[in-house]
């Protein structure tokens, strides 16, 4: 399984960007898997990384951290297997590596367990 993701580049403050997140490949053989709940993750140069927005599986809520509600905006397609995160108002704030989460339930023979998988990340940088 990989998480591959694209959309990040060079934007101007007050720009937009909208990033996009597709979950390919299979598990090992005898398995199958369902994508659990999605997630946007950033870290900035000298900063941990920080939760930017997660939605569940199942239409749920979305979750955002404060700094980017009623700007970012996550969505997935899950018939496509993919996540977007919609970037508006961008600020120089916003400028990170932005990775992709995917919590997966991988089903067996008797068994159902829970896997995690990053993708490798893209860059967002926002001029000011």
């Amino acid at each position: 399984v990989q998480l591959v993701e694209s959309g990040g580049g060079l934007v101007q403050a007050g720009g937009s960007l909208r990033l996009s997140c597709t979950v390919s490949g299979s598990t090992a053989p005898g398995t199958t898997f369902r994508i659990n709940t999605m997630g946007w993750y950033r870290q900035a140069p000298g900063k941990q990384r920080e939760m930017v927005a997660t939605v569940p599986s199942g239409g749920g809520s979305a979750t955002y951290i404060d700094s980017v509600k009623g700007r970012f905006t996550i969505s997935r397609d899950n018939a496509k297997n993919t996540m977007y995160l919609q970037m508006n108002s961008l600020g120089a704030e916003d400028t990170a590596v932005y990775y992709c989460n995917a919590e997966l339930l991988v089903g067996g023979e008797g068994y159902v367990a829970k896997h995690v998988y990053w993708g490798q990340g893209t860059q967002v940088t926002v001029s000011s």
